[in-house]
């Protein structure tokens, strides 16, 4: 956990460049502050330690290198030390070949972002792959804009809870991830609120993107207090004080402060990521020892 002292010390860096009046600077200050820990504290960051050390990647992160060679790919990812990644497309390999890959190179792929519809168009198919490369949760990666409408997020938790009706009969978790779209006001409403309650909580977690959430200013542990246990997953990236995005410990996000509530939360895999990096395995390396070192 971010200490006070820690605090004070990123207020004095951000006051040297202007920027303590910032409202996001603020935020994330105050999310970093001291806490009370439980009783449980020590054991809880154990659980959340190993969970750390065995940090994974999004692989959109380094879709580049991707459409050039899967297998190039993985490998040069598990040289860094990656022990888990999170495919967002196979590129036109087979679940054999995913598979094997994996396997050649000491990796597992908890995870794979994929589109609800995909799963209630051809569940058979669909879960068969899933199984075969290994995954253990199915993600809802992204709403297209044109269907950020009120009734569109209605039904989109009503699709989240029959795919993951599907999906929990061959072991697989349903989840949803989010960007900073989900927590704007929608026709009186939420939408992030909405999907968390209209989703049956015991089919349907989510996949809290970090970056994604102090983006919209909003504060992790607020969700992870009031919701308990239904963030298996979550994206790892940082922030710079003027809110774009850059690699873990080039920012100002307090992951710390997240991780020591890791139990609380049910976070179990930790996935680091940066959309458009400048070179991007220079970036998940980057990312990947600050997070490991956390």
């Amino acid at each position: 956990m971010t200490s006070r002292r820690e605090a004070l010390k990123r207020l004095t860096q951000a006051s040297a460049l202007g920027l303590v009046a910032t409202p996001l600077l603020n935020t994330l200050l105050a999310q970093g502050s001291d806490r009370p820990e439980s009783p449980d504290a020590d054991g809880a960051r154990t659980v959340a330690a190993a969970a750390v050390a065995r940090c994974g990647v999004q692989l959109y992160t380094v879709r580049g290198a991707m459409e050039k060679s899967v297998e190039a790919t993985l490998a040069r990812v598990a040289s860094i030390g990656f022990k888990e990644v999170e495919f967002a497309g196979y590129f036109n390999r087979t679940p054999a070949q995913i598979a094997a890959a994996l396997k050649t190179n000491g990796l597992t792929a908890p995870s794979v972002h994929i589109q609800v519809g995909e799963i209630l168009k051809n569940p058979n198919g669909t879960l068969d792959a899933m199984q075969t490369i290994g995954h253990k949760f199915a993600v809802m990666p992204y709403i297209d804009a044109k269907d950020r409408t009120l009734d569109n997020y209605k039904k989109l938790a009503d699709q989240c809870n029959e795919a993951a009706a599907l999906t929990n009969k061959r072991a697989i978790q349903f989840a949803y991830h989010n960007h900073d779209f989900e927590f704007e006001t929608v026709g009186g409403e939420v939408p992030y609120e909405l999907l968390l309650t209209r989703c049956d909580r015991n089919l349907v977690q989510f996949e809290l993107d970090l970056f994604w959430t102090n983006k919209a200013k909003k504060n992790p542990l607020d969700y992870f207090a009031r919701y308990p246990g239904r963030f298996p997953l979550v994206h790892v990236k940082d922030m710079k004080a003027d809110g774009t995005m850059t690699e873990v410990g080039s920012g100002v996000i307090p992951f710390k402060s997240y991780i020591a509530k890791a139990q609380l939360a049910g976070i179990k895999h930790y996935f680091v990521e940066h959309d458009n990096p400048a070179d991007p395995f220079a970036s998940i390396a980057a990312s990947y020892k600050a997070l490991s070192a956390l």
